[in-house]
């Protein structure tokens, strides 16, 4: 079993980033600074953009779990 945590740590890790930069970011250059903007607010995610975002937690869920079992196997 610790043989095959690395190769999953890697997966999760590598799907976890993808996932993170397919999300679109509603906020523009100013709020780089820390500039507020009135238009940015919020919205409810709907179709893919929720399904994405629950994939999201669930791989960054999954990514700390298979670490912490592998900290504790190692």
């Amino acid at each position: 079993m610790s043989a095959v945590l690395p190769f999953a740590q890697v997966l999760a890790a590598t799907l976890l980033v993808g996932a993170v930069l397919l999300q679109t970011s509603s906020a523009g250059i100013g709020a780089l600074g820390g500039a507020d903007s009135a238009d940015v607010g919020f919205h409810t995610r709907r179709g893919p953009e929720r399904v994405l975002f629950v994939a999201t937690i669930v791989l960054g869920a999954l990514f700390a779990a298979i670490s912490f079992v592998a900290f504790r196997l190692g």
